[in-house]
């Protein structure tokens, strides 16, 4: 779907790496203060930016403590998160 590699949990993409960048899906409402950490941008590869995904570059990623957080979010809200629709 993206060119790059997903992780699924349960039937759901959770995070994933497009290029150098990690892939989080977290929960909507925590979008915009994710945006304020370091590194994090919107994920907009179709020119829409989708909240409750966003992209972290290598500086937001580079300590082992900082991907586990992300990783956390993602994992957090995967229980609540929608599976895509069949088609």
């Amino acid at each position: 779907m993206m060119g790059g590699l997903t992780f699924m949990v349960d039937g759901k993409m959770c995070v994933g790496v497009v290029g150098e960048d990690l892939m989080v899906r977290l929960d909507p409402s925590a979008h915009d203060e994710a945006l304020r950490r370091p590194g994090a941008r919107p994920m907009d590869f179709t020119s829409r930016p989708m909240r409750g995904f966003v992209f972290v570059g290598r500086e937001g990623t580079a300590a082992a403590r900082d991907l586990a957080r992300w990783i956390d979010l993602a994992l957090a809200f995967n229980p609540r998160a929608k599976p895509a629709r069949k088609r």
